[in-house]
């Protein structure tokens, strides 16, 4: 059995979407850009853009403090 575990480090590229599910539980949903370390073969830096879902108290406290720009790491 292998587990994989990844780290996100990038800038939302906007604010932090907050809804509550018909049971009450608070979901988040947010888009990160990460600029990859490396350039390709023309030269330039490309992005890659991944959609974060947060659940309850983390959700929440993504809503609250975090904006288009902010610099977010995330684990999963």
């Amino acid at each position: 059995m292998s587990i994989n575990k990844t780290f996100i480090i990038g800038n939302l590229t906007r604010d932090p979407e907050i809804n509550v599910t018909p049971s009450g539980v608070s979901v988040c949903k947010m888009s990160i850009a990460v600029n990859r370390s490396f350039a390709n073969k023309g030269g330039s830096r490309d992005v890659d853009f991944f959609n974060v879902t947060c659940w309850r108290a983390t959700a929440e406290n993504c809503a609250k403090y975090l904006k288009k720009g902010s610099k977010v790491g995330i684990v999963g």
